[in-house]
């Protein structure tokens, strides 16, 4: 999938985000939409972004550039992606973004392109991104870094977006609903911390430890991972063999297809390939820090947890 993109620039940096109808209760709800009205035209709004960047945003974004497939999520949540003028060649998601301008991609974008669709913000990433920041500041761009790290920094990631387009209430309202459906997740997990390991990469192998997205999501998701060693780190078969994980985890894309994992040398006298517990996450759900990730807790939980489910 396009996300293994994402993993790969990660990887190589390694190597070297109604029912009251009484007038008065009518009235309430007139009051109440035109104090959100009010709230979402508050511009304008100055914002810390995930660069520590202070950000002032003049008025209510029309023409946005997505630099960032979770970013683009992000502003499809909440509503807004209709004012999307430019996205990058990995979006994919939601289907609509096929028909929007692409410029550039991830690692790349491309700066004419981004000019050309004359956006009054633009929403990037941090790392790989750092420099591109700093050549759209440069050339009079508003620019908004959005780089969640964590399932909380989501949320904050989401809020923060929420008041950048002049949407937040609808940023409030899908934070709300991600955490409604993280407590029916974890509510229905009674069962101690299952140990596991994460696939990101199979030649070499590579995987996500402590202070990484992934790691968090699998936290979320009543898993305890082997790998002890921060970041995205390689793996030796030796390793593997000795945390011996009761699940095995894996990412399907360009970089690693875990299908045959029982027929790659070594792999059989792994405790998870013995109890057939291999399992293949959907890459985009549990990649990208955006409002879908609670989809991707739900799929590690389902793994980790089949009986609750």
């Amino acid at each position: 999938m396009q996300t293994r993109n994402w993993l790969r620039a990660l990887l190589a940096a390694a190597l070297a985000a109604m029912l009251v109808v009484a007038p008065a209760g009518c009235a309430k709800k007139a009051a109440d939409n035109g104090g959100k009205a009010q709230q979402q035209a508050a511009f304008p709004v100055t914002l810390t972004d995930d660069a520590g960047r202070e950000v002032t945003i003049a008025k209510k974004p029309e023409r946005i550039v997505s630099l960032a497939p979770a970013n683009t999520e992000i502003v499809y949540a909440l509503g807004a992606l209709d004012r999307v003028v430019g996205v990058t060649t990995f979006d994919d998601y939601p289907p609509e973004v096929s028909s929007i301008a692409k410029v550039g991609d991830f690692m790349n974008p491309n700066m004419e392109a981004i000019a050309a669709a004359k956006p009054d913000l633009v929403l990037a990433t941090g790392g790989v991104q750092a420099d591109t920041i700093a050549k759209l500041e440069d050339a009079g761009a508003v620019v908004l870094a959005v780089d969640p790290q964590s399932l909380d920094g989501v949320y904050k990631a989401i809020e923060m977006v929420g008041k950048a387009i002049g949407e937040p209430a609808k940023a409030a309202e899908v934070v709300q609903g991600m955490k409604d459906e993280l407590e029916t997740i974890q509510s229905a997990i009674e069962e101690a911390p299952v140990r596991c390991f994460i696939e990101i990469a199979q030649e070499p192998l590579y995987t996500a430890g402590p202070g990484t997205f992934i790691n968090d999501l699998i936290d979320q998701a009543g898993g305890e991972n082997v790998v002890t060693q921060e970041g995205y780190v390689g793996y030796s078969l030796e390793q593997l063999l000795k945390d011996d994980p009761d699940v095995y985890l894996a990412t399907k894309g360009s970089m690693s297809d875990p299908a045959d994992i029982d027929k790659r040398p070594g792999y059989s006298a792994l405790s998870a390939v013995k109890a057939k517990r291999v399992f293949v996450l959907d890459d985009n759900l549990v990649s990208r820090p955006g409002p879908r990730c609670i989809q991707g807790i739900r799929q590690i939980a389902e793994a980790l947890h089949p009986d609750a489910f």
